[in-house]
């Protein structure tokens, strides 16, 4: 008899998430979507599916990864429902925009409780009963911003950042009981993160950085016209839970890829000045004293 594979998926309502249910699903897995607000996302997911009210194999779960009461209620009821699952999927997130001068720091806190600190607190909670089983993948959807620190998101590029460290350090302690850890590191995909309720924009286009913002913004606008739909990810996400080592990076995406490879040859100045001339960013001292121009 084959074994069903359940995989708890966070930010399961939309985006890559919503795409990663509806594939996993489709596959023979059984799926714990774990979102915010179940209600409508789970009559569109199950729209998708094909999933009857009484399926067994889509299982919903409220949880709100920057409340502590949220999580625990979240993890319990994953137990209570599957048992110890096969993998963790980390895929839930905020986006921002705004330059270090312009983020708030309540900003920085929200993203580093939605990316890591709840995170850790979610997987602290099912890791008992995944190491008693003595398998399992967890994986952490990181992106090429968590590769090499992007001007204006800052918040977003540190909180990815820590994210790959937690789940390097993590890899190396689980390992022992038969588990893994993978990162998959994501290019661009059109999702709705940059338009979601709690994605916060701090750009000041008046301000003294409007100049890089306004070059930034339109060459950001051109890149998501390349960018891949949500539908391609999940290709990504199967190989990533069949992976056997105890610690694997992978990427989704031709960007990512192509980010990563160069982050291994380049050393930081080359990378700097990649990500500057991308981005149409002037060199250093450029606009030192600049007068203020109209529109400026």
């Amino acid at each position: 008899m084959v074994e069903l594979r359940t995989a708890v998926i966070t930010g399961a309502s939309r985006g890559l998430g919503f795409a990663s249910t509806v594939r996993l699903y489709r596959e023979g897995w059984r799926v714990v979507a774990a979102m915010r607000t179940p209600e409508p996302a789970l009559a569109l997911l199950r729209q998708a599916t094909g999933a009857g009210e009484d399926s067994d194999r889509l299982i919903p779960v409220q949880l709100d990864l920057t409340d502590a009461p949220s999580i625990s209620s979240a993890a319990k009821t994953i137990e209570d429902a599957v048992g110890a699952p096969y993998a963790l999927v980390h895929n839930a997130g905020i986006s921002a925009a705004g330059m270090v001068e312009e983020a708030d720091m309540a900003l920085w806190q929200k993203m580093f409780t939605t990316h890591v600190l709840g995170p850790v607190a979610l997987t602290q909670a099912l890791l008992p009963s995944m190491r008693a089983a003595g398998r399992g993948r967890i994986v952490l959807i990181s992106s090429a911003a968590g590769v090499r620190g992007q001007p204006a998101t800052a918040p977003y590029s540190a909180a990815k950042g820590a994210l790959e460290r937690w789940g390097e350090s993590m890899a190396c302690e689980i390992a022992p009981f038969g588990l893994g850890v993978t990162v998959l590191v994501t290019g661009t995909y059109d999702t709705d993160i940059i338009t979601d309720a709690g994605t916060t924009d701090d750009r000041d286009f008046d301000g003294p950085y409007a100049r890089l913002h306004r070059t930034m913004n339109t060459r950001g606008r051109f890149a998501m016209k390349l960018a891949r739909p949500p539908e391609r990810f999940p290709d990504s996400l199967l190989k990533a839970l069949d992976d056997g080592k105890p610690f694997r990076r992978r990427t989704a995406g031709p960007d990512a890829a192509m980010l990563l490879a160069c982050n291994r040859i380049l050393p930081a100045a080359a990378m700097h000045h990649m990500s500057r001339i991308v981005l149409g960013i002037p060199r250093q001292g450029a606009l030192r004293f600049a007068p203020k121009t109209e529109g400026d």
